[in-house]
């Protein structure tokens, strides 16, 4: 079977994408920051889905932890043939008042240091692949206009897909296929609430965007795993394309308009 690693693998998209990556056949690894109950249930579930599962916890911000992470994932099966980065941040008030540069540090730095990290296990891999999870308005930075309290994650996310690209550009990356996830605001995950709580009279929801009583609803954190999965497993999609979940691109209030 093949392994895959997701980040944030604990609640939401990632638990989400585990689950659905057992049912189409891989075991999974699966990282979690501090919820050792929570992601020791999903655990079970890949395993109810007939794959094999390991959570790992640790901070992904943190070099000692990453080391220790790809070594737990090399002993456990030897191998490494997808890694899906879902876990970000930015928005964490403890956390920023603590660093200023947190989102920098968890949305760019650790994206890369990871996929740094376990290169040679993909690129051991018949065809090795890295997920980049991210939203319409961390995709499209600089072009659609963003509430501020989600900017620094935008910023940060955006700079770090396009930290990524350059990455896997390299020769050393040779083989190993990125694909990038983009997505609405996802109903059943935190942002959605966060910003709820910011949006106020500004004429826009949580979704970042006008939305009428007939707009389309939010997707799902089943949706944005069917996609993930979707992209890891399509090997005819072209590398370092972006699969779009919930509105399209093109929806989005523009900067200036």
């Amino acid at each position: 079977r093949p392994v895959a690693l997701v980040t944030g693998g604990s609640r939401g998209i990632g638990a989400a994408t585990a689950t659905a990556l057992a049912a189409v056949g891989y075991d999974v690894a699966l990282t979690y920051r501090n919820k050792a109950a929570r992601a020791e249930a999903v655990a079970a579930e890949v395993r109810a889905r007939g794959g094999q599962a390991l959570a790992v916890g640790g901070d992904l911000t943190a070099a000692a932890d990453d080391a220790a992470l790809v070594e737990a994932v090399r002993g456990w099966r030897g191998r490494l043939d997808l890694l899906v980065l879902n876990a970000s941040g930015g928005m964490e008030r403890d956390l920023v008042a603590a660093d200023p540069d947190y989102p920098t540090r968890i949305n760019v730095e650790a994206q890369v240091g990871l996929a740094e990290a376990v290169l040679p296990l993909l690129a051991a891999a018949a065809a090795g692949v890295v997920v980049f999870v991210t939203s319409h308005w961390a995709h499209r930075y600089g072009e659609v206009v963003q509430l501020p309290a989600y900017e620094p994650v935008a910023a940060s996310k955006h700079a770090g897909e396009q930290a990524l690209r350059r990455r896997l550009a390299a020769p050393d990356a040779a083989g190993v296929r990125l694909a990038v996830v983009t997505g609405d605001m996802v109903e059943g995950t935190i942002t959605p609430k966060l910003l709820a709580r910011v949006a106020g009279a500004a004429g826009l929801d949580a979704g970042m965007g006008p939305r009428g009583a007939d707009a389309a609803p939010l997707p799902t954190t089943e949706d944005m795993a069917a996609a993930i999965v979707g992209a890891a497993t399509d090997a005819g999609l072209a590398p370092g394309s972006a699969v779009v979940v919930g509105r399209t691109l093109d929806s989005l209030p523009k900067v200036g308009s």
